[in-house]
């Protein structure tokens, strides 16, 4: 552990020169020696090896330099990178319609409609939360100052189709991965670039060592990049990031949407930041996003496999520090599960930060702490500072009191197994949930699809035939799940298509309810997310409903509850309402990832 201070000299690394003027560590964390005014600004198109407009030419990427002045007189720094397609701001676009009938194969041809809701630029968190606050087209007002005065030269981009890129917007496409991974090839001085007077520009003044940083798609691009394992890339922090964009617009063959954005989908957001000066030339690529991301059947294709970063975990080098909100539900916590778990599998570097509030960004949250620690991320992976931070607990946790912060060994917590509960008669109204099974023959509860109401009011109903309901008895002791839960299903259809959701709500003693997590499914897909099966009215089926990943304490004297609807208001299609469901409790079960297992389990609730 590195506690003395320690002072890299001018050209570092590797040059060497006068050290009063390279970077300072104390305590393994890079000081504020450098006047953040102090800078050299540049700005340069970089040339990525892809024609995404189809004009015949590369396409270019815009980006921006804000370095030290000392990097004139010989001093080699690493670089903070910033891409965003949100710099330039948005447009106002028209959601699909989401008051459509579910498909069915060989009857209904599909719904496509661009007449819902409008997407309003100004309104959307999402360039809020990831270009920050003062920050002008192309800056990051939260975190300029600090990395510069400490030794970072910070990169903006704008990516590709946005601001003064060239290229398409294609959410997520690998386009867009190769016009930011392009970036880190220049800074490596693998890439060329040009200034607007067209002489070539070479980053002479970078070590080469390079972060990528940001929130929502800010946070994605790094993801994107890191999955295609380029030399340079040494640090990554996704926070809120997308790591599969099936998972962001779609869940296991069910067209499902981000939280508060209900009708939006690829073609809408890329449609949104098409901010170049050419509004004609990208509208054949957005209208073919428009036929493949088949809103239709909600199948997992190779359209959706190459916006998928996980299957590519093996290829990142960059260690990963990810953030994500427990509340988030945007990019819901599917996103940072599956990719924090596969770079585990892989040996990948690894950190995470969990918080309890939604889709934002930790400085707004915990600043000190949160800046301390990608300090000395940053100063260890582009600095080579031995200040053990790749030794120090894996995961960062906000409790739901809000002030309470935990470190733990890693996520999900370590000890947790999966423990199983089962629904008993009386869902209508409120249903037993318990740790034995129904015995003896089949035994069927059925509800009726209403996709005007609201999951939170079905879920306070006393009785409803909208929905079915399960409750435990009061936890003895606190609960804590932590990591995947999952619903296995005995269902039936009246009707050869329907929704399926599944919720797991907290009750409190004095009846309040707050739902922890939901999951969605299309029952066609019930074998495969990329294969659409038809479902025979009346015949039983086995579904799983996955829901997405939680670390949520169940506190003493609280009732956890199963709830099952159809449609979700907020999430899925509005089918208009009377399809029928029916579930076998006999085979039907609810798996918790327990911390303690079932012991654990048995002990709360019995």
């Amino acid at each position: 552990m590195l506690a003395a201070l320690v002072t890299l000299p001018l050209g570092a690394l590797p040059a060497v020169g006068t050290a009063a003027e390279g970077p300072v560590f104390k305590d393994g964390e890079a000081q504020p020696v450098f006047d953040p005014k102090d800078v050299v600004k540049e700005s340069v198109w970089v040339r990525a090896p892809v024609d995404s407009d189809r004009d015949g030419r590369d396409d270019e990427v815009y980006t921006e330099v804000v370095r030290q002045k000392a990097t004139d007189r010989g001093l080699k720094v690493p670089v903070v990178f910033f891409n965003s397609p949100y710099f330039s701001g948005g447009n106002d676009v028209a959601n699909h319609n989401v008051d459509v009938e579910l498909y069915v194969p060989n009857k209904h041809g599909g719904y496509d409609k661009r007449d819902g809701s409008m997407l309003k630029a100004q309104a959307d968190e999402r360039i809020a939360v990831a270009v920050g606050p003062n920050a002008g087209p192309i800056r990051s007002g939260r975190y300029e100052d600090y990395f510069i005065s400490r030794g970072f030269a910070m990169v903006y981009a704008e990516s590709l189709g946005t601001g003064q890129s060239s290229g398409c917007p294609t959410s997520g496409g690998r386009n867009e991965t190769i016009g930011s991974k392009a970036v880190v090839d220049w800074l490596n001085g693998r890439a060329t670039a040009r200034n607007a007077a067209g002489a070539d520009v070479k980053a002479t003044w970078t070590t080469g060592n390079t972060a990528m940083m940001g929130v929502s798609y800010n946070g994605t691009l790094p993801n994107a990049v890191a999955s295609t394992g380029v030399e340079g890339l040494k640090a990554i922090v996704p926070i809120a990031a997308i790591s599969s964009w099936y998972d962001y617009y779609r869940a296991d063959g069910a067209v499902v949407a981000p939280g508060t954005f209900q009708g939006e989908d690829l073609d809408v957001l890329a449609e949104y930041v098409y901010t170049r000066a050419d509004r004609e030339i990208c509208k054949p690529v957005i209208a073919e996003l428009a036929r493949k991301q088949d809103r239709v059947t909600g199948d997992y294709s190779e359209f959706w496999d190459e916006r998928n970063y996980v299957k590519d975990a093996s290829k990142v080098k960059a260690a990963v520090l990810a953030v994500h909100g427990l509340s988030d539900w945007n990019v819901k916590l599917r996103h940072v599960e599956q990719w924090y778990s596969a770079l585990k599998k892989y040996g990948v570097e690894h950190k995470i930060w969990l918080h309890q509030s939604g889709h934002t960004d930790p400085d707004t949250l915990r600043s000190v702490e949160w800046r301390r620690t990608i300090n000395r991320w940053f100063s260890h992976y582009l600095y080579g500072i031995d200040n053990g931070v790749e030794k120090e607990p894996k995961a960062t946790i906000q409790r739901e009191d809000k002030t309470t912060w935990t470190d733990e060994a890693d996520w999900p917590a370590p000890g947790t197994s999966t423990a199983r509960l089962f629904p008993w008669a009386g869902g209508s109204a409120k249903g037993a949930l318990r740790s034995s099974a129904v015995p003896g023959k089949p035994v069927v509860e059925s509800l009726r699809d209403d996709s005007s109401k609201l999951a939170d009011d079905l879920v306070d109903l006393p009785s409803s035939g909208n929905r079915l309901s399960y409750a435990t008895s009061r936890t003895a002791t606190d609960l804590r799940l932590s990591g995947v839960a999952r619903v296995n299903l005995a269902i039936s259809f009246d009707r050869p298509a329907a929704n399926v959701t599944a919720l797991l709500v907290d009750r409190a003693p004095d009846g309040t309810s707050h739902i922890v997590t939901r999951g969605w499914t299309d029952p066609q897909n019930r074998v495969d997310p990329s294969r659409t099966k038809p479902i025979t009215p009346g015949k039983t089926y086995r579904v799983e409903v996955e829901l997405e990943p939680q670390d949520y304490i169940v506190k003493a004297g609280h009732t956890v509850e199963f709830v099952l609807i159809s449609s979700d208001y907020d999430y899925t299609l509005r089918p208009k309402p009377g399809a029928g469901l029916s579930i076998d409790l006999t085979s039907t079960s609810v798996e918790l990832p327990v911390v303690g297992g079932a012991a654990a389990l048995r002990r709360s609730v019995g």
